[in-house]
């Protein structure tokens, strides 16, 4: 067997162990977030993210309204959309937090290499925004 199918093994056996709301999402580009406002008033931002442990992580910066709202109100949902934010799949119930300092490097290493050449391009469009933040979300 080749290195590459051992990976490729690896990565369903993976898949198969998470929930049925995760794995539904793995295969996916982008997921709409949807936080919440002191008002109660709901925002929808298209992010990327990844899948990690039965988890979705969303690298973004710490100047951000989505991390303003999460660390106000960790309630959120997320479901599967295109580049634009169009809901392409079914909503689901989630937990937000900030991921602590310590666990961010490895999760922002999974997100560079998920998306590649297009994650080295926004670091370079957001540096204003602050330094990187991790979300994690846990589905309830």
């Amino acid at each position: 067997m080749k290195s590459d199918e051992n990976c490729l093994l690896i990565l369903r056996m993976n898949i198969n162990n998470m929930s049925a709301d995760v794995s539904r999402l793995a295969n996916e580009s982008y997921i709409s977030l949807e936080t919440y406002r002191k008002n109660k008033k709901s925002v929808k931002t298209p992010v990327w993210f990844i899948v990690n442990h039965e988890n979705i992580y969303v690298v973004t910066k710490e100047n951000t309204g989505k991390v303003k709202r999460i660390r106000y109100n960790g309630d959120v949902k997320i479901a599967p959309c295109n580049f634009k934010g169009k809901i392409t799949g079914d909503w689901i119930h989630g937990q937000a937090r900030i991921v602590s300092s310590d666990e961010q490097e490895e999760l922002i290493k999974k997100r560079n290499e998920k998306y590649g050449f297009k994650a080295t391009l926004a670091n370079l469009f957001t540096r204003g925004k602050g330094n990187y933040v991790v979300i994690e979300v846990k589905i309830l």
